[in-house]
Protein backbone atom coordinates (compact mmCIF):
# COMPACT_ATOMS: atom_id res chain seq x y z
CA UNK A 1 0.00 0.00 0.00
CA UNK A 2 1.27 3.27 -1.28
CA UNK A 3 1.69 5.77 1.56
CA UNK A 4 1.57 9.75 1.94
CA UNK A 5 5.15 9.52 2.51
CA UNK A 6 6.09 6.78 -0.01
CA UNK A 7 4.31 9.49 -2.52
CA UNK A 8 6.23 12.76 -1.91
CA UNK A 9 9.43 10.98 -1.83
CA UNK A 10 9.30 9.75 -5.54
CA UNK A 11 11.16 12.09 -7.69
CA UNK A 12 9.92 13.01 -10.99
CA UNK A 13 11.38 11.00 -13.99
CA UNK A 14 13.95 13.09 -15.99
CA UNK A 15 13.13 13.94 -19.63
CA UNK A 16 14.95 12.58 -22.41
CA UNK A 17 17.01 13.82 -24.82
CA UNK A 18 14.26 13.57 -27.19
CA UNK A 19 11.52 14.52 -24.90
CA UNK A 20 13.48 17.82 -24.51
CA UNK A 21 13.88 18.08 -27.91
CA UNK A 22 9.68 17.84 -28.37
CA UNK A 23 9.30 20.75 -25.52
CA UNK A 24 11.75 22.80 -27.52
CA UNK A 25 9.20 22.11 -30.78
CA UNK A 26 6.42 23.04 -28.46
CA UNK A 27 8.01 26.29 -26.64
CA UNK A 28 9.80 27.65 -29.96
CA UNK A 29 8.03 30.56 -31.80
CA UNK A 30 9.38 29.24 -35.26
CA UNK A 31 11.28 27.20 -36.87
CA UNK A 32 14.00 29.26 -37.26
CA UNK A 33 13.81 29.74 -33.26
CA UNK A 34 13.37 26.24 -32.80
CA UNK A 35 17.14 25.76 -34.52
CA UNK A 36 18.98 27.43 -32.98
CA UNK A 37 17.46 26.48 -29.49
CA UNK A 38 18.39 22.69 -30.73
CA UNK A 39 21.71 23.65 -31.03
CA UNK A 40 21.94 25.63 -27.78
CA UNK A 41 20.83 22.35 -26.25
CA UNK A 42 22.89 20.26 -28.09
CA UNK A 43 26.44 22.37 -27.16
CA UNK A 44 25.36 22.07 -23.59
CA UNK A 45 24.51 18.29 -23.20
CA UNK A 46 27.38 17.11 -25.40
CA UNK A 47 29.66 19.48 -23.77
CA UNK A 48 29.12 17.50 -20.31
CA UNK A 49 30.73 18.43 -16.81
CA UNK A 50 29.08 21.66 -16.50
CA UNK A 51 30.95 23.12 -19.47
CA UNK A 52 29.40 24.50 -22.59
CA UNK A 53 30.72 24.12 -26.10
CA UNK A 54 29.74 26.28 -29.67
CA UNK A 55 27.75 24.41 -31.96
CA UNK A 56 26.21 24.57 -35.55
CA UNK A 57 23.78 22.25 -37.59
CA UNK A 58 25.64 22.36 -41.52
CA UNK A 59 23.31 21.37 -44.24
CA UNK A 60 24.84 20.42 -47.83
CA UNK A 61 22.69 20.19 -50.29
CA UNK A 62 23.25 20.99 -54.45
CA UNK A 63 26.96 21.45 -53.35
CA UNK A 64 26.05 24.45 -51.08
CA UNK A 65 26.44 24.41 -47.80
CA UNK A 66 24.39 26.59 -44.73
CA UNK A 67 24.24 26.55 -41.21
CA UNK A 68 20.76 26.69 -40.19
CA UNK A 69 21.19 26.21 -36.67
CA UNK A 70 23.74 27.65 -34.13
CA UNK A 71 24.00 28.47 -30.44
CA UNK A 72 25.91 31.74 -30.88
CA UNK A 73 26.97 34.06 -33.75
CA UNK A 74 30.56 32.67 -32.98
CA UNK A 75 29.11 29.05 -33.51
CA UNK A 76 27.91 30.34 -37.04
CA UNK A 77 31.38 32.47 -38.15
CA UNK A 78 33.54 29.84 -37.57
CA UNK A 79 30.99 27.38 -39.36
CA UNK A 80 31.11 30.26 -42.47
CA UNK A 81 34.79 30.04 -42.32
CA UNK A 82 34.87 26.44 -43.98
CA UNK A 83 32.19 27.03 -46.18
CA UNK A 84 34.32 30.32 -47.80
CA UNK A 85 37.09 28.23 -48.32
CA UNK A 86 35.08 25.22 -49.33
CA UNK A 87 37.10 22.56 -46.70
CA UNK A 88 36.81 21.74 -43.10
CA UNK A 89 35.70 19.17 -40.31
CA UNK A 90 31.95 19.79 -40.98
CA UNK A 91 32.15 19.33 -45.17
CA UNK A 92 34.41 16.27 -44.31
CA UNK A 93 31.90 14.78 -42.00
CA UNK A 94 28.48 15.56 -43.83
CA UNK A 95 30.05 15.08 -47.24
CA UNK A 96 31.85 11.46 -46.25
CA UNK A 97 29.35 10.91 -43.66
CA UNK A 98 31.76 9.86 -41.14
CA UNK A 99 32.97 11.39 -38.13
CA UNK A 100 35.76 13.91 -37.94
CA UNK A 101 38.01 14.97 -35.03
CA UNK A 102 40.38 17.36 -34.56
CA UNK A 103 41.78 17.41 -31.04
CA UNK A 104 44.20 20.92 -31.25
CA UNK A 105 43.70 23.01 -33.88
CA UNK A 106 47.40 24.43 -33.41
CA UNK A 107 48.52 20.65 -34.34
CA UNK A 108 46.14 20.45 -37.27
CA UNK A 109 46.76 20.53 -40.93
CA UNK A 110 44.82 18.33 -42.89
CA UNK A 111 43.13 21.24 -43.99
CA UNK A 112 45.86 23.43 -44.75
CA UNK A 113 46.78 26.24 -42.62
CA UNK A 114 44.40 28.74 -43.59
CA UNK A 115 41.30 26.78 -41.77
CA UNK A 116 43.10 26.00 -38.68
CA UNK A 117 44.24 29.79 -38.29
CA UNK A 118 40.97 31.33 -39.01
CA UNK A 119 39.44 28.95 -36.76
CA UNK A 120 42.09 29.55 -33.78
CA UNK A 121 41.85 33.14 -33.99
CA UNK A 122 38.03 32.60 -32.60
CA UNK A 123 39.75 31.31 -29.86
CA UNK A 124 39.01 27.80 -30.29
CA UNK A 125 40.99 24.14 -30.11
CA UNK A 126 39.23 21.46 -30.69
CA UNK A 127 36.45 20.32 -33.05
CA UNK A 128 33.98 18.00 -32.89
CA UNK A 129 32.10 17.10 -36.41
CA UNK A 130 29.17 14.22 -36.42
CA UNK A 131 27.14 13.20 -39.66
CA UNK A 132 23.65 12.26 -39.65
CA UNK A 133 21.70 10.25 -42.42
CA UNK A 134 18.95 11.81 -44.20
CA UNK A 135 16.08 10.82 -47.04
CA UNK A 136 17.38 12.55 -50.23
CA UNK A 137 20.69 13.89 -51.60
CA UNK A 138 21.11 16.00 -48.41
CA UNK A 139 23.65 15.73 -46.37
CA UNK A 140 24.29 16.91 -42.38
CA UNK A 141 26.72 17.27 -39.64
CA UNK A 142 26.66 18.61 -35.87
CA UNK A 143 29.56 20.61 -35.31
CA UNK A 144 31.17 20.74 -31.84
CA UNK A 145 33.95 23.46 -31.00
CA UNK A 146 35.76 24.31 -28.01
CA UNK A 147 38.01 26.66 -26.25
CA UNK A 148 39.66 23.43 -25.04
CA UNK A 149 42.72 21.45 -27.11
CA UNK A 150 41.45 18.15 -26.14
CA UNK A 151 37.90 18.45 -24.84
CA UNK A 152 36.26 16.14 -26.94
CA UNK A 153 37.93 12.80 -25.39
CA UNK A 154 36.60 9.47 -26.19
CA UNK A 155 33.80 9.90 -23.36
CA UNK A 156 32.77 13.13 -24.64
CA UNK A 157 32.98 12.03 -28.41
CA UNK A 158 31.07 8.58 -26.94
CA UNK A 159 28.21 10.72 -25.49
CA UNK A 160 28.13 13.16 -28.76
CA UNK A 161 27.73 10.12 -31.15
CA UNK A 162 24.87 8.23 -28.23
CA UNK A 163 23.32 11.81 -28.08
CA UNK A 164 23.26 12.11 -32.18
CA UNK A 165 21.77 8.59 -32.26
CA UNK A 166 18.95 9.80 -30.09
CA UNK A 167 18.16 12.84 -31.95
CA UNK A 168 18.64 11.75 -35.06
CA UNK A 169 14.64 11.90 -35.66
CA UNK A 170 13.84 15.11 -34.75
CA UNK A 171 17.30 16.32 -36.91
CA UNK A 172 15.60 14.74 -39.68
CA UNK A 173 12.30 16.45 -39.25
CA UNK A 174 13.99 19.97 -38.45
CA UNK A 175 15.82 19.55 -41.66
CA UNK A 176 12.85 18.19 -43.83
CA UNK A 177 11.17 21.36 -42.69
CA UNK A 178 14.20 23.73 -43.49
CA UNK A 179 14.25 22.10 -46.84
CA UNK A 180 10.45 22.41 -47.41
CA UNK A 181 10.96 26.32 -46.18
CA UNK A 182 14.12 27.47 -48.36
CA UNK A 183 12.09 25.88 -51.08
CA UNK A 184 9.16 27.89 -50.33
CA UNK A 185 11.11 31.02 -49.98
CA UNK A 186 12.59 30.08 -53.07
CA UNK A 187 9.50 29.88 -55.07
CA UNK A 188 7.53 32.98 -53.51
CA UNK A 189 10.47 34.89 -54.76
CA UNK A 190 10.52 33.76 -58.33
CA UNK A 191 7.02 33.91 -58.24
CA UNK A 192 7.51 38.20 -57.26
CA UNK A 193 10.14 38.27 -59.96
CA UNK A 194 8.14 36.47 -62.94
CA UNK A 195 5.71 39.11 -61.41
CA UNK A 196 6.83 42.56 -61.94
CA UNK A 197 8.65 41.13 -65.53
CA UNK A 198 5.69 39.96 -66.55
CA UNK A 199 3.99 43.65 -65.65
CA UNK A 200 6.92 45.49 -67.56
CA UNK A 201 6.50 43.24 -70.43
CA UNK A 202 3.08 44.74 -70.79
CA UNK A 203 4.00 48.14 -70.24
CA UNK A 204 7.14 47.89 -73.09
CA UNK A 205 4.29 46.75 -75.44
CA UNK A 206 1.62 48.88 -75.07
CA UNK A 207 4.26 51.89 -75.06
CA UNK A 208 6.08 50.54 -78.00
CA UNK A 209 2.76 49.03 -79.66
CA UNK A 210 5.24 45.28 -79.70
CA UNK A 211 4.32 42.12 -79.17
CA UNK A 212 5.80 39.82 -76.32
CA UNK A 213 8.79 38.50 -77.56
CA UNK A 214 9.67 42.26 -78.96
CA UNK A 215 8.90 43.36 -75.33
CA UNK A 216 10.65 41.05 -73.72
CA UNK A 217 13.66 41.52 -76.20
CA UNK A 218 13.99 44.89 -75.39
CA UNK A 219 14.03 44.24 -71.96
CA UNK A 220 17.13 42.02 -71.79
CA UNK A 221 18.83 44.38 -73.81
CA UNK A 222 18.38 46.65 -71.51
CA UNK A 223 19.45 44.41 -68.60
CA UNK A 224 22.46 43.50 -70.29
CA UNK A 225 23.70 46.94 -71.58
CA UNK A 226 23.08 48.81 -68.50
CA UNK A 227 24.25 45.39 -66.34
CA UNK A 228 22.07 45.81 -64.00
CA UNK A 229 19.77 42.54 -63.11
CA UNK A 230 16.82 42.17 -65.19
CA UNK A 231 14.00 42.51 -62.41
CA UNK A 232 15.53 45.32 -60.90
CA UNK A 233 15.28 47.04 -64.54
CA UNK A 234 11.51 45.75 -64.95
CA UNK A 235 10.90 46.86 -61.21
CA UNK A 236 12.58 50.34 -62.05
CA UNK A 237 9.80 50.58 -65.11
CA UNK A 238 6.53 49.35 -63.54
CA UNK A 239 7.46 52.07 -60.65
CA UNK A 240 8.18 55.06 -63.23
CA UNK A 241 5.21 54.30 -64.41
CA UNK A 242 2.78 53.23 -61.40
CA UNK A 243 4.72 54.84 -58.63
CA UNK A 244 4.41 51.98 -56.29
CA UNK A 245 5.91 48.70 -55.69
CA UNK A 246 4.61 45.65 -56.89
CA UNK A 247 3.41 43.02 -54.81
CA UNK A 248 2.33 39.42 -55.52
CA UNK A 249 -0.47 37.85 -53.83
CA UNK A 250 -0.32 34.15 -52.68
CA UNK A 251 -3.57 32.09 -51.01
CA UNK A 252 -2.10 30.03 -48.65
CA UNK A 253 -3.44 26.17 -49.22
CA UNK A 254 -7.19 26.14 -47.07
CA UNK A 255 -7.57 29.98 -47.55
CA UNK A 256 -10.70 31.10 -48.73
CA UNK A 257 -12.07 34.75 -50.19
CA UNK A 258 -14.96 36.21 -47.87
CA UNK A 259 -17.70 36.51 -50.00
Amino acid sequence: MRTPDSTQSSSPRALTSAEQIQNLILDSADFEAFLNELARYSAHQVAGDGDDALCGITLLRDRKAATIGWSSESAREVDQIQYSLSQGPCLTAAEEEREVHVPDLLEENRWGPDYANAVASHGLRSVLSLPFHLQGDAKAALNLYSDAPHKFNEVAAARARGYTREISQALRLAVRFSLHTDSATNLRATLESRTVIDIAVGIVMAQNRCSQETAVRILTDASSNSNIKLRDIAASLVNSVGGAEVHTHFQEPGQVHAG
